[in-house]
């Protein structure tokens, strides 16, 4: 084993009894120091039924199940928290009231359950906005272990728990937060439990929440042997609930633990660790470490500032052409963004090269719903034919206008020959539709008519600015709070896509604009294991590693993102989400930024990330 551990990954696997923290800092082995220590606590005798090891995902989880079994040819219960909460309730939800067979509800089934007690209660469960905001409210008290003081929330929160319990359903929340009170309230089951897993690994442990972190701490109170791994440096999903405080103040929750540090990284060279620990250091609130590497100093730090995000995209394809000729993978190649909105302009440079690429996480941006929304838009405006656009914008946002009455309509036009808008213009009373389908024909039609009134004087990104206007389409992304702003940034991308290609232009025209996105290339591939570059937000990029990475879009209001400004918890954040994406970085390292980028369709001064400034100067190469 020594052979394989350096010291400190040694001294953390061979520790006795008692709390231990190990920090263990990015690429420094921290899933083989778990893996080992698992093996070593079963070669000195233990139980493998009473070594418990959780962690975030099912596919972590796996992967700590085939090692443990190949090391030590043992089954140890690895899962994740929310299967080891359905496991404790299988056994003891009866003490609940529930019955021991239950079902465990998904998002939809959660939604529909919280719509029929709207309806109860006559809140109305027509908001979908209001849906949206009730369901997560509901979710965030679970989580949090806390009570929800809003008076209508109360109300709905009692009556949806009664309903989850009539249908002797759980929701997926539930699975953390009945295990608490079954654990807090049932002293014989919270016993019976501490005696079964005497030896409890956490993976991740800076991304617990608070009824995760309370179940570990019960399940670890008697016998005290809890072995954490986490690093508070890589904690970027508080949005998720997640608390790094949780392993800031584990010294205090488990006196006497002690603290063992991992810093040496097996992933990246060491110009790119000393960037790292450069900016990282100018949090306030963390443990101190340094990540050195044993892997050489390396090549400086690429940093390239152009004047448009298109000249930052152009850029990033060139220099990967260059490393592709050079005999490097596609696959060893990745491109970082703050915001999945930034991935326009780089889909645009790779596939003007033909170059494929995958995107990690979400779709390709043509391919989202509310840009395709407003192209529709714009196809229906230049078009009284367009019947797949008619179909998309009718009810974006809805209108009433049911698929009953859309084929009564549709097989109407078609029997009379008559294009789909002249007819609903012409026509619409030779057809039996209700007086709200009439009156939202009528919105739809009326606001067609605008918008061709004016087209013809603005320029593209003013027509998008108008349709927004007119049809209220923010307000109906508005109905989805938790993707709204992802749209809403997707959509002043699309306006920025406008304005640039239409400068670009002699005689640019909304048709033109339209057959140059529908006429460009397509070398994005659908086979994730075809070699191709990989796309992906900061925040999809924790836990993965590329010889190669572009880290983009360095500038204040991107990176830290404007939402953060304000608050100095939010920039730390910020800072460790930035510090994650270098250290992706096994041998090279781009760091690119914009000094002009369109905002909602007018070009605006970007000023360079403030973290930029915190990475000192020899490290970095001006391009």
């Amino acid at each position: 084993m020594s052979t394989l551990l350096n010291p400190e990954q040694t001294e953390a696997v061979l520790h006795g009894d008692g709390p231990l923290l190990v920090l263990a800092g990015a690429g420094s082995g921290k899933t083989r120091v778990i893996t080992y220590r698992i093996a070593h606590l079963i070669e000195t005798g233990i139980d493998p039924e009473q070594i418990l090891a959780v962690t975030f995902t099912n596919k972590a989880a796996e992967e700590m199940r085939t090692r443990i079994h190949a090391l030590k040819n043992a089954r140890v219960l690895a899962t994740t928290f929310h299967s080891l909460g359905a496991r404790i309730l299988r056994g003891s939800i009866h003490q609940l009231g529930f019955q021991n067979i239950f079902a465990i509800y998904d998002e939809d089934d959660s939604e529909k359950l919280l719509k029929n007690c709207l309806d109860q209660l006559g809140f109305g469960s027509g908001d979908k906005g209001f849906v949206k905001e009730t369901r997560r409210a509901i979710s965030e008290a679970k989580n949090n272990l806390t009570a929800i003081n809003d008076n209508v929330l109360s109300q709905v929160y009692h009556i949806y728990n009664q309903k989850l319990k009539e249908c002797n359903a759980l929701d997926f929340d539930d699975l953390l937060f009945l295990t608490v009170q079954l654990l807090q309230n049932f002293p014989e089951t919270r016993t019976f439990y501490q005696n079964r897993w005497r030896y409890i690994l956490i993976d991740e442990y800076q991304d617990t929440n608070i009824a995760q972190y309370t179940i570990a701490k019960i399940l670890s109170e008697k016998y005290q042997n809890i072995f954490v791994v986490g690093d508070p440096d890589q904690s970027i999903y508080s949005l998720r609930g997640a608390r790094y405080q949780n392993i800031l103040n584990f010294e205090r929750d488990f006196p006497g633990a002690r603290v063992i540090t991992l810093d040496q990284n097996y992933r990246s060279t060491n110009t790119i660790l000393e960037a790292a620990n450069a900016l990282i250091a100018k949090n306030t609130n963390r443990f101190e470490k340094a990540l050195w590497s044993e892997l050489g100093e390396g090549s400086k730090i690429g940093l390239y500032i152009a004047y448009s995000e298109r000249q930052e995209a152009d850029f990033v394809a060139q220099r990967i052409n260059q490393h592709h000729h050079y005999d490097t993978s596609l696959d060893s190649i990745a491109v970082f963004y703050r915001t999945n909105a930034q991935s326009r302009p780089f889909e645009d440079a790779l596939l003007s090269r033909r170059i494929p690429y995958i995107i990690i996480g979400g779709v390709s941006f043509y391919e989202r719903r509310e840009v395709k929304d407003i192209l529709a838009y714009l196809r229906i405006l230049i078009s009284n034919t367009d019947l797949i656009s008619f179909l998309r914008t009718i009810n974006a946002p809805k209108r009433g206008i049911g698929l009953a009455s859309l084929d009564k309509i549709i097989h109407s036009a078609t029997t009379h020959q008559i294009p789909i808008i002249t007819f609903c213009e012409e026509h619409l009373d030779k057809i039996k539709l209700g007086g709200k389908q009439i009156e939202g024909m009528r919105n739809y039609l009326q606001t067609l008519h605008r918008l061709r009134t004016t087209t013809p004087r603005l320029k593209i990104a003013e027509v998008i600015q108008e349709i927004l206007n007119l049809t209220g389409y923010l307000a109906f992304l508005e109905q989805d709070p938790e993707t709204a702003q992802e749209r809403k940034e997707n959509i002043d991308e699309l306006m920025g896509k406008a304005a640039e290609w239409e400068e670009a232009q002699e005689n640019p025209s909304i048709q033109l604009f339209l057959e140059e996105l529908t006429l460009r290339p397509t070398a994005s591939v659908e086979n994730p294991d075809a070699p191709c570059i990989k796309m992906m937000t900061l925040h999809n990029s924790k836990g993965l590693e590329f010889p190669i990475v572009f880290l983009t879009g360095l500038e204040e209001d991107i990176l830290p993102h404007i939402n953060s400004k304000l608050d100095p918890a939010a920039i730390e954040e910020e800072r460790r989400l930035c510090y994650v994406g270098i250290t992706r970085a096994k041998k090279t390292l781009y760091l690119t930024a914009s000094t002009y980028r369109y905002t909602w369709g007018t070009e605006r001064l970007m000023a360079p990330s403030r973290f930029l400034r915190e990475i000192p100067e020899e490290l970095l190469l001006r391009l």
